[in-house]
């Protein structure tokens, strides 16, 4: 109970800390620790064996969709409370969870380290802690990616290309590591990529007619079409007659999403070649250019065989959504 107690209080003292002081007097906060994706769960042992982990598990270690293997949302780390202490403190994102006879369910920010969510579910019973689990998840799980693409955006602002291709080609502008290269440009169509360990990781963008997608109920047919004919023309596999598709045996997934701004469509699944044995995941955004009459697609591929890839594909995510549409040029007349 005290534990407990302990790091409510510490986080209400710091919130209202930041309340009351300014400038100087505000309290320091270290910067914040830990991987990519990583979580770190502070819970008893006996709980994380029990029902309350398994749900915890349920929810956080949850199968990524659009990746051709299972790989979780979020790589975990439990530890018990009375290790709980010193840079332990200081990972980016936590989840605490310990039974206590009030009911709890809510997310803080900076507690301990800077940038930092906390999430703390407490109850007087696994079933109620289960319950504020479960009433909580789809918050925190949201808060914790948003803060590590904000990490992941962090790390890799520190050294950006200075390539123009993008801004020429469609007046848009993304923060893209240096490392990454073009490898082709042609009229509506760049394409950038770098070389990892087993494989490359790719961004590409091209736009499309602004009335292109005229039918709802067969949106995700020509979403497949779409990039099947990009692939053709632009992509090609190792040989002859040999291009990137979309896998032909699973629908992508299509989810409502907001990018540089801009309503988007975020489309999820795994390209193959044609004709030849390769794959991997890919993340397509379709984005509503209204004010040039167009939709503008970006989209980050991998191809990294016998690897585990959603970190790859993550640094794609964070990628893509420092999208910036640099306004149309208009001439006036009077």
């Amino acid at each position: 109970m005290k534990k407990l107690g302990t790091l409510l209080f510490a986080a209400s003292m710091l919130a209202l800390g930041a309340c009351k002081n300014s400038g100087p007097k505000e309290k320091f906060l270290p910067p914040s620790t830990g991987g990519i994706n990583t979580l770190m769960v502070v819970m008893d042992t006996e709980l994380w064996r029990g029902p309350v982990g398994e749900k915890i598990r349920d929810e956080f270690a949850a199968q990524i969709v659009g990746l051709p293997q299972i790989e979780p949302k979020f790589t975990i780390t439990q530890v018990p409370p009375k290790v709980f202490k010193g840079t332990t403190t200081h990972s980016r994102s936590l989840l605490y969870v310990e039974q206590d006879s009030t009911s709890l369910a809510h997310i803080k920010d900076d507690a301990y380290a800077k940038p930092q969510k906390v999430a703390v579910v407490t109850g007087p019973t696994e079933e109620v802690m289960i319950k504020n689990l479960d009433s909580l998840a789809d918050r925190a799980i949201k808060e914790f990616r948003a803060n590590e693409i904000a990490e992941a955006q962090r790390r890799f602002e520190r050294s950006l290309s200075k390539d123009k291709a993008l801004e020429e080609e469609f007046g848009i502008h993304m923060n893209v590591p240096s490392l990454y290269k073009v490898g082709r440009r042609e009229d509506n169509f760049v394409w950038m990529d770098i070389q990892i360990p087993k494989g490359t990781m790719n961004i590409i963008a091209y736009e499309m007619p602004w009335d292109y997608f005229s039918n709802d109920s067969t949106f995700v047919e020509d979403i497949v079409r779409m990039r099947d004919s990009i692939g053709q023309k632009f992509i090609p596999g190792p040989y002859e007659n040999t291009y990137m598709i979309t896998e032909k045996a699973f629908a992508p997934y299509v989810f409502p999403a907001e990018i540089g701004g801009k309503k988007a469509a975020e489309v999820k699944g795994v390209w193959e070649i044609h004709g030849y044995p390769m794959a991997g995941p890919f993340l397509t955004y379709i984005i509503n250019d209204e004010e040039n009459n167009r939709k503008m697609v970006i989209e980050g591929f991998t191809f990294a065989p016998s690897e585990e890839k959603r970190d790859y594909m993550f640094e794609l995510e964070a990628i893509l959504k420092t999208v910036d549409f640099k306004p149309s040029d208009t001439t006036s007349t009077d």
